[in-house]
């Protein structure tokens, strides 16, 4: 039998006030300027795309998600919104259920490469509780994505929702072995998982480079890694590459629109593993919601 979460359900809620945060976007080098404003029960986390003509609005769903490498994209219809992975971490970490965040880009901004800058900004405006519970989903059996190299599973739990990754890239790279398990709170959130930064290896960053891509990234920026370690920069953890998947995760996994109880273990994976296991739970809880419908 599955353990039991007899937690009853919690309250949605908003922000009291207005943040915002700007900066450049990694990929692009666009400047861009977040709002994140109030919004009533039951609307979830949307992005609105203040710079194109009609606002248009992008729900932060699984179903939304384009599928692109290393970062997270949603689109509707024409409309698109990159890199909200560390955006949408911050939002679920600190339990903000609803909130419209207007964007003057498309893509979000990168700050120092970590949820921090997000979640202080939301931290400062305030958290406001609604009346409306907020719907879960609790993982009641093992549901596993990928393969035996490279895989991401979900595990009954009773203690809300547990994040752990192992981080692997072999033997001969300047990147050691590093695993990273917390139990996902506010405080262990912002704490623990907020200030780790993304990643990259020097040859990738050379790569991308040459491509265009991450022109106005310094090695101040992120953490750049070279045969040494980081280049022109220090950790803030130990073993702060496993907690930025870690973190990953939790934004990734906050595109399913529920409060999830479960462990999540991951190893060598990332984006799109992430949404493939975020895709099934959507599908389960449906499924689930389907029958207890039914049922009454």
């Amino acid at each position: 039998m599955p353990p039991v979460f007899d937690r009853p359900l919690r309250q949605q809620s908003t922000l009291v006030d207005r943040a915002t945060v700007s900066g450049f976007g990694f990929w692009s080098g666009q400047d861009v300027r977040l709002e994140f404003r109030p919004a009533v029960a039951n609307t979830g986390i949307t992005f609105v795309r203040e710079d194109l003509p009609g606002t248009p609005r992008i729900p932060a769903r699984v179903q939304l998600r384009e599928d692109k490498p290393r970062r997270t994209n949603l689109t509707a219809g024409s409309h698109r919104v990159e890199m909200v992975e560390h955006v949408l971490a911050a939002l679920a970490g600190l339990e903000i259920d609803n909130c419209e965040v207007w964007t003057t880009a498309s893509e979000m901004p990168g700050c120092d490469g970590s949820s921090l800058p997000f979640a202080k900004a939301l931290q400062g405006a305030g958290r406001e509780l609604l009346s409306a519970p907020q719907p879960r989903f609790e993982v009641r059996e093992v549901v596993r994505v990928g393969d035996d190299e490279t895989w991401l599973e979900a595990r009954p739990a009773t203690q809300g929702m547990t994040v752990e990754y192992h981080l692997d890239y072999g033997e001969n790279c300047s990147l050691p072995t590093q695993s990273a398990c917390h139990l996902v709170t506010s405080g262990t959130f912002v704490a623990a998982l907020a200030p780790a930064r993304t990643f990259v290896l020097q040859h990738e960053a050379e790569q991308l480079r040459s491509h265009g891509l991450g022109l106005r990234v310094t090695n101040q920026d992120l953490l750049v890694f070279g045969p040494d370690g980081p280049i022109g920069n220090h950790l803030r953890f130990e073993d702060e590459c496993a907690r930025h998947k870690a973190l990953d995760m939790v934004g990734d996994l906050a595109l399913c629109g529920v409060e999830l109880v479960g462990h999540f273990i991951a190893c060598r994976s990332g984006h799109q593993l992430n949404a493939e296991l975020g895709s099934r739970l959507h599908e389960l809880y449906e499924t689930a919601s389907s029958g207890q419908r039914i049922a009454s």
